[in-house]
This record gives structure tokens, C-alpha cells and sequence, in this order.
């Protein structure tokens, strides 16, 4: 692909997320609802955050000429935005009410198009270096914080953003399974991600 078109696509897209969330936090300052500290907890609102940074840094760089956006920081905004895509699609397809997506374009936007845009980018421009698996594992840091912060802050103000969180819905123990469940999706999607990438770098390079 063509290296200037890529970039632009890169900040298009980027741009594209700000401007979901500008418009969502604009609907709910309207209803009088918009909380920033419950807003931007969402692990969806977080990640699509860090991927329109990656792409409009990546598409920036690229422009100018500039090193690119390391592959260890492109590689956790694709495992981020892949499982949020999973999760969403699995459990939450159903509570974009609660959820504060609830514009339908917006909802699109932050569990549909962005998960598959940022996948798309890792195939066409792979990695430069291969990325080993256990080096990769690093990218399950920022979940495993934001799962604690998020269950210590639920008992603290009784707020979840997600209802599989929540042990109201069935206790600590139904938590426990969900969040083993989701954390080796993550392994899974990490491993996935690291191997293919690698895989299409290795046969680009021959």
C-alpha cells in the first residue's frame, strides 16, 4: 500500500474516533448524564483512545519521515481493540444504553469499524522486527491494572462499568470466571497477534 495514503487513512481514522466520542459526550452532556470519571473508565472508550493516538502518531511520522511508532506499542492497541471487539460482540452487544454508546453510529464506530481498521493495519504494515510471544505478554499490563482499579473503585462507589464485573450479578466467584475467561482471550489474542505478525514480517523480508 502506498505509504502517503496509508498515513492519511491512519489519521483519518484517528480522527474519526475523537470525533465518536467528542459527538457521544456531547449527547450525554445534553441529557444532563455525561460523568467523565464513569465515561472514561470504559475500557472500550480507553482503548479506542489509545489506538486513534497510535494511527494519528503512526500516520504523522510517516508523513515526515520520522521513526515509526514502535511495533510493541502498534501490537497492544490491536490486542486491546480485538478484545474489546470480542467482549462486546459476546456480552455486551445488547447494553449500549448502559454502556453510554447509545448513538448508533458512534457504537459503530468504537466496537465494529475500529477493531477491524487497526487489524487491517497490523497485515498490511507488519511489524519490522518479529515479536516473540513472552515479550509480548507485556501488553496484558494495562488490562490487568485497569480490571483492578475497576473491581477496588466498584467497591468503593458500587459503580461497574460492565455488568460481568458487577458481583451483584451473581458474586465475587462469577466475577472471578469472567475475568479468567476474558484474560485468556487476551493471552489467546496476544499470541495471535505476535505470531501472525511476525509470520507476515518474515515473509515480506524474503
Amino acid at each position: 500500500m502506498n505509504s502517503r495514503l496509508l498515513a492519511i487513512a491512519r489519521i483519518a481514522f484517528g480522527l474519526l474516533v475523537i470525533a465518536a466520542l467528542a459527538f457521544q459526550i456531547s449527547v450525554l452532556t445534553d441529557q444532563g448524564v455525561f460523568n467523565p470519571t464513569r465515561f472514561f473508565a470504559f475500557f472500550t472508550v480507553l482503548s479506542n483512545l489509545f489506538a486513534a493516538g497510535v494511527l494519528i502518531e503512526g500516520g504523522r511520522r510517516q508523513l515526515i519521515g520520522a521513526a515509526p511508532v514502535p511495533d510493541m506499542v502498534r501490537g497492544a492497541a490491536v490486542v486491546y481493540m480485538t478484545v474489546t471487539y470480542l467482549v462486546f460482540a459476546v456480552l455486551l452487544s445488547d447494553l449500549q444504553e448502559q454502556l453510554q454508546t447509545n448513538v448508533v453510529w458512534v457504537d459503530t464506530v468504537l466496537h465494529r469499524l475500529m477493531p477491524v481498521v487497526v487489524v487491517v493495519d497490523w497485515l498490511i504494515d507488519p511489524p519490522r522486527r518479529p515479536i516473540a510471544f513472552r515479550p509480548a505478554l507485556i501488553w496484558l499490563a494495562y488490562p490487568l491494572v485497569w480490571t483492578a482499579f475497576t473491581l477496588l473503585r466498584g467497591a468503593i462507589d458500587g459503580w461497574y462499568p460492565y455488568p460481568f464485573l458487577n458481583p451483584a450479578n451473581g458474586g465475587y466467584g462469577v466475577v472471578a470466571l469472567y475475568a479468567v475467561a476474558i484474560l485468556v482471550g487476551f493471552i489467546a489474542v496476544t499470541w495471535a497477534v505476535a505470531t501472525v505478525g511476525s509470520a507476515l514480517r518474515t515473509r515480506r523480508a524474503d
